[in-house]
This record gives structure tokens, sequence and C-alpha cells, in this order.
């Protein structure tokens, strides 16, 4: 069985010691020889300029192949393709299209009135331009605006044959909730590729409010694995103990790829791939010459 490709997502910073913090973050997981990386876009287009900057300085020094991310919240038609050719400008040949969240202090998403009404529209408008390959978000579980189950797939459906060539999902805590899915894609006539995101738990805490909000849900053997692994001072030895066996059962069901949501804090996602023996990472000697 062919390891699985692996790919890292980071974050735009928004001052000087998250700026720091990002390039450590890069420049550690670098030598893991990523398929690609990507860079987030923050709630309601609020990073535009830092995330073009990063995605730049990303390809510029680090040669890696980077997937900006670009949202349709508080833009116009005009000014998200202004956007997407400045990409192509610095070199940057793939995009992960996303409808985005809704801006601070609204209670859901509303299209500018003169901006893509949704995913699709973006998706149909990149396509056009035959600039870059897309990548699309999918949701192994509802979300949250999702009409029932069933929506999220025929959705990712949509984005797929409006020019999408792959989707990543978000995170979830079993290997069954991907499966299932990923099952009920193929039913659907979905063949594009579907990777799993994975979410290293950096905080159990954090975590359970970030799968709140997004709908994930959180498995009783785990808050109550981490109460236990809190009082004895082993949450990071659980950690990474269940993000390795999760990525290790997506592995034997056949996942070819594998994308870990970073936070910016590299630590345990160099160690989940290392426990995992997927990437041949290179010496620090060449890893220097590499960026050099």
């Amino acid at each position: 069985m062919p390891a699985p490709r692996i790919s890292f997502e980071f974050f735009p910073p928004q001052s000087l010691d998250a700026s720091f913090k990002l390039w450590e973050t890069v420049q550690v997981l670098a030598p893991m020889q990523p398929n690609f990386v990507s860079v987030t876009y923050g709630a309601g287009g609020t990073t535009r300029k830092l995330t073009h900057d990063a995605v730049a300085t990303i390809k510029r020094n680090y040669g890696l192949n980077v997937a900006a991310h670009l949202t349709c919240v508080d833009a116009s038609r005009a000014e998200t393709l202004e956007i997407a050719e400045a990409y192509a400008e610095v070199g940057v040949t793939e995009i992960v299209a996303l409808r985005g969240d809704a801006p601070k202090g609204a209670d859901r998403f509303t299209a500018h009135p003169d901006g893509f009404a949704s995913s699709v529209e973006l998706v149909e408008a990149l396509a056009k331009t035959g600039k870059f390959k897309l990548r699309v978000g999918a949701y192994p579980e509802p979300h949250p605006d999702a009409a029932d189950k069933f929506a999220d797939v025929s959705w990712l459906k949509r984005k797929i044959d409006a020019g999408a060539s792959s989707a990543i999902t978000q995170f979830f805590f079993e290997a069954d909730t991907f499966f299932r899915f990923r099952d009920a894609c193929v039913k659907a006539g979905i063949t594009a590729p579907i990777i799993p995101g994975i979410l290293p738990i950096q905080s159990w805490d954090g975590t359970k409010k970030f799968a709140a909000r997004c709908g994930a849900s959180v498995p009783q053997r785990l808050d109550e694995g981490f109460a236990v692994a809190k009082r004895d001072g082993r949450e990071d030895l659980l950690a990474l103990t269940q993000c390795t066996t999760l990525c290790s059962r997506l592995i034997e069901g056949g996942a070819e790829d594998l994308h870990f949501y970073t936070l910016n804090r590299p630590e345990l996602t160099r160690e989940v791939v290392r426990a995992l023996g997927i990437a041949p990472e290179l010496s620090p000697q060449i890893a220097l010459e590499k960026v050099a």
C-alpha cells in the first residue's frame, strides 16, 4: 500500500509574534515534502492582504506548492477575481474556493450585493479563468447551514461539477465518519478525490469549542479520555495516540491523502507524521539548501 500524500494548513499572522510562529511552523514542516500547503482567509475576509503576503512568501522562499484560500465574503465579484489574479501573478496555481463564514457580528452568511452568492458560483468563475487547480471544502457531518444530512453531498457534487478537482473535509474524530461520507459521495457519482482533514488536538477544551461551531460531533470516549489524561499530565501523549490512530485507520481504509490543520503549531503534526512513517523528512542540511 503506497504511503498517502500529506498537506498542511497554515493561517496568516496578525502580529509580530504570530509572524514568527508561522515561519517557524513552515520551517519545521517544509522538509516533510508536503504535496501542498494552504493558507486560510480570515472570517469576513479580514486577513485578505495578510493571506496574500503569506502565500507569496511561502511560495517564493520555501518553494512549496501553495493553495490560497479564497472566499465570497464581503467582496464584489470583480474584487474577488482581482485577488485571484494577484495570486496567479506570484505563481500560485491552486485555490481553495470557499463560501466563507459570516463576518464578525453576523448570524449567518449574506452575499455581497455584487458578489458571489455561493461557493458554486465562485468555483464556476475561477474555473473559467483556466488558471487554477481548484479545491473545495466538504463536510462529513452536516454543515451548520445544511438543510438535511444529504445536503452536503449534493452540494459537494455541484462544486465538483462546477470545476473543482478535489475536496478537503472539515475535521472529524472517527474514521467511520469519513468512510460513510466518502461512500455516500461515491454513490452520488462523485469521483474526485476527497481528502480527509485532520485536526491534531493541541487543546481539548479549545477543540471542543471549535467542534461545536462547525458541527463536528465529539465522542464521549475522547471527552472522558482527555479528562483522565489532564489529571495525569498525559494530554500530549493521548493527543499523539488519538491522531496517529485516526490517520492509521484512514490509511487502512484507502485514504490516499491526509490534510493537517496545524493551527501554526507544528510539533504535534510533525510527530504524527513521523509516527506514521509516511514522510521522507530531509536532513537539516538538505532542508536549508532547499530553502536557500
